[in-house]
């Protein structure tokens, strides 16, 4: 297992996991962020521990951050906050070469902001989760597009969907010049979102079908439960069915999760497991 073949699994056009066990913790770090795409948190976390607990900084906070990730994909924002803050104290002063995805000093210190920004924003700390926004430069295209996901977020959550639509454009924008299928599928996840509550249903249900294709192709269970929920919010007389798909998915997560994080799903109020 290369890394090369790791890079375009997490973040290029073929978002599968390649046959056999990663040995570096560079290998570790990709193989995670997979692994986590598939919703299979627990390999993950343990994968994501011995990179945070490793000698090289700027990846050991790339795993925190990523950790953190996967805590808010399960509804755990608070749960989040650890993590993300670890990741930031990490990094702060490094300095490096860049690298095209992100995986540098810079890259690390963009996802733990954007981390923590996210993190505030789920538990409705909009005004602090807008300062840690205002601390990003984003200099490659990964930050770049997190952060008109969570930018695009932050305007939904403040009752502004018009001004949603305008970042959630530029992230799938982004994420297109890249080639980077998953995080494309997400883009389009935002964007629906944006656009549903503007009152355009019929170009979000249009993205919404893409992004359930895709991530029904190679799996990618953490972004098909929220593609479902956005479904049957979207396609009333589908309800049921996006429903039941959405309880399917989010079984098979939750059987690949570890204690905590099925605790932090079932207390959350954003995941209806």
């Amino acid at each position: 297992m290369s890394c090369a073949e790791l890079r375009r699994a997490a973040f290029g056009d073929l978002p599968a996991m390649p046959s056999g066990a990663p040995q570096s913790p560079h290998a570790k770090l990709l193989a995670a962020i997979v692994l986590g795409a598939q919703g299979r948190y627990a390999g993950a976390a343990t994968l994501l521990d011995e990179v945070a607990r490793g000698r090289n900084q700027m990846l050991a906070s790339l795993a925190l951050s990523t950790f953190a990730s996967h805590r808010r994909q399960l509804g755990g924002h608070r749960a989040a906050f650890g993590p993300d803050g670890a990741a930031l104290r990490l990094v702060t002063g490094l300095s490096g070469a860049e690298d095209e995805d992100g995986i540098d000093v810079e890259g690390a210190r963009a996802d733990a902001l954007l981390g923590l920004a996210a993190d505030n924003l789920g538990v409705g700390r909009l005004a602090l989760a807008r300062r840690l926004l205002a601390r990003v430069t984003p200099r490659n295209w990964r930050s770049k597009v997190r952060l008109g996901w969570i930018t695009a977020e932050m305007a939904l959550a403040g009752g502004e969907p018009v001004s949603a639509v305008g970042p959630a454009e530029d992230a799938l924008a982004f994420a297109i010049a890249a080639q980077a299928r998953r995080h494309i599928v997400k883009s389009q996840l935002v964007l629906a979102a944006a656009l549903g509550a503007t009152g355009k249903r019929e170009r979000a249900v249009h993205l919404i079908d893409e992004a359930l294709a895709v991530t029904d192709k190679f799996t990618l269970r953490s972004l098909s439960w929220p593609a479902g929920l956005l479904a049957a919010e979207h396609r009333p007389d589908a309800r049921g069915r996006d429903r039941s798909r959405v309880d399917l998915v989010l079984h098979a997560v939750l059987l690949r999760t570890d204690p905590d994080g099925r605790r932090l799903a079932s207390e959350s109020p954003w995941v209806p497991a």
